[in-house]
């Protein structure tokens, strides 16, 4: 069996063709995990952004001269030029009556009314 040099050649070329092949599907997998995983840490990040943000607005409020009013007022603590009232209700408290409903007429249909004014009593 002779062998010549283009065979040989040839056979080498497939061999090398079939290993590029072999990794360049490889890199193409890895390519697609390192894609999947950069979205999963994108969204990670925005999340993070986005939490860091609302908490940047919470300090923000929490240092305002509002919050720490609403909080001051909520205790019950007061300014230095203001004067505490509270309410305190009286020993003899009379209740507020209620009003009674009054009771509401029957309805008559049209026959009963004029069976009533001719004959005078119930049918």
């Amino acid at each position: 069996m002779t062998f010549k040099w283009r065979n040989i050649l040839i056979i080498i070329g497939l061999l090398l063709a079939v290993i590029l092949l072999v990794d360049f599907n490889r890199r193409m997998e890895e390519l697609d995990r390192l894609t999947a995983q950069l979205n999963a840490v994108s969204a990670e990040a925005t999340a993070v952004i986005q939490t860091q943000t609302a908490l940047a607005g919470q300090v923000a409020y929490a240092t305002s001269d509002l919050a720490v009013d609403e909080w001051a007022y909520g205790n019950k603590m007061v300014r230095p030029d203001e004067h505490p009232v509270e309410v305190v209700p009286g020993a003899n408290l009379t209740p507020t009556p209620e009003p009674t409903p009054m009771p509401q007429a029957e309805e008559l249909p049209n026959w009963r009314i004029w069976w009533e004014l001719f004959f005078g009593g119930s049918p």
